[in-house]
């Protein structure tokens, strides 16, 4: 049996005081059947919202439609794309964004934007609440309600997910019931986060780890590795502080180089990963993760940082990047280490400046090739032709002086 939900935040709107609902809608199973039943709970009034940030699986204009065919009194598309490009994935880029393993990201950075759109909205309309679509079992109550809260501590926030007690199935039965049209089946029961950064995949064999997922069914934009191309193909990406700026010698907005990108190294099934990872919560859990664009330019960016960074700056690096994603992931966008941290990795990106050369091919993405003129790397000191711009004669004696330590150790371990 469930346990009834109660409601024990101050923030949690409950019947009776909320008027008007602002609903962060995907137009998917789960928003959709909110939708109806925000009007039939709460009785209140429910304002659509959804956000193009660039999803590479979605019709928005439909699900506009849907939206108001479902009853809300107005169904807001805003067009996010070059907000979230410049001023969040950005950062991701230069930190390398990933959390344990190669997952990019692209849902926990999409979240806090959704959130700051949220709130403006809910302004502009007068609305007295926030609504969502997220489970009480994951990260994206904490990420969406955390910030919305940061930027708004008097809104009352609902996520009917958590409180209506309807399984999958149940949602199915109140969909098919009140003739809401929605892509889920008992056959096929997954759920999906789209974004231009990355399509996250959720639900049926999947939440098992034990099984293997139906790939075929699965994914949404890339080819999977048996259906990719014979041949190879590769992309030549220009960085400037960081930011990659030109795709193969051409100049192109960030937004369209991600997206043109994507279109390239989906082809070849670059970017998917069946990842098992840590929620904030405390749940281990599974999901499938299709980011083309955002592997390939982490890839290419990371590689570029290194060539131009020392062997300290590389090592520090990695740490705080590491820090930047589970910051990121465990919804603390907002926190003023993260301010901390960017402000560090932006000035590291200063000279992380040059071109890399990418090959895609069967689900793989290599750097083959990078050249930058802020790099360290001396061809006359590093080649094992024959070169007197080295000194070989020094090596000896500072080998025997770096590993002094080391040896002194071992020495008196095997007198003791």
């Amino acid at each position: 049996m469930t346990t009834p939900y109660m409601k024990v935040s101050s923030y949690e709107g409950k019947q009776g005081e909320v008027r008007k609902v602002v609903l962060l809608y995907s137009g998917g199973l789960d928003t959709s059947v909110m939708l109806k039943w925000i009007q039939e709970y709460y009785h209140a009034e429910v304002i659509a919202l959804t956000i193009d940030i660039g999803q590479q699986a979605d019709n928005l204009e439909e699900i506009r439609q849907k939206a108001l065919h479902l009853g809300a009194t107005k169904a807001y598309v805003i067009d996010a794309k070059k907000e979230f490009a410049y001023d969040y994935l950005s950062k991701g880029i230069k930190a390398n964004a990933r959390y344990q393993g190669n997952y990019h990201l692209a849902t926990p950075m999409g979240r806090p934007l959704l959130a700051k759109i949220a709130v403006d909205v809910a302004r502009v309309e007068k609305a007295d609440c926030i609504a969502h679509g997220c489970t009480g079992k994951g990260n994206d109550q904490v990420r969406i309600e955390g910030a919305i809260l940061t930027l708004e501590p008097n809104i009352k926030i609902i996520a009917p997910v958590r409180e209506w007690g309807m399984g999958r199935d149940e949602e199915l039965e109140y969909a098919a019931k009140h003739n809401i049209p929605v892509k889920q089946t008992k056959q096929s029961p997954y759920s999906y986060d789209d974004n231009m950064w990355g399509v996250s995949a959720e639900g049926g064999e999947i939440e098992n780890p034990a099984l293997v997922p139906h790939l075929d069914a699965i994914l949404q934009v890339c080819n999977t590795v048996e259906n990719t191309p014979h041949q190879s193909v590769s992309v030549k990406i220009g960085f400037e502080q960081g930011l990659p700026t030109t795709l193969d010698g051409q100049k192109i907005p960030l937004v369209d180089l991600i997206l043109k990108l994507n279109q390239i190294a989906s082809v070849h099934g670059v970017g998917v990963t069946t990842h098992l990872e840590d929620r904030v919560v405390g749940l281990k859990v599974r999901g499938v993760y299709e980011a083309p664009a955002a592997h390939t330019l982490v890839i290419a960016h990371e590689t570029l940082e290194k060539f131009v960074c020392t062997r300290q700056e590389n090592e520090f690096k990695a740490m705080v990047d590491q820090k930047w994603g589970y910051l990121c992931y465990g919804a603390l966008w907002h926190e003023p280490l993260m301010t901390d941290l960017n402000a560090f990795i932006d000035r590291m990106n200063e000279k992380v400046t040059g071109e890399v050369t990418v090959k895609l091919f069967k689900g793989r993405a290599d750097v083959v090739a990078v050249e930058s003129a802020n790099s360290i790397f001396d061809e006359k000191l590093a080649t094992f032709m024959k070169s007197n711009a080295f000194n070989q004669n020094a090596s000896a004696g500072f080998t025997e002086i770096y590993t002094m330590q080391m040896r002194l150790s071992q020495e008196k371990g095997n007198k003791r």
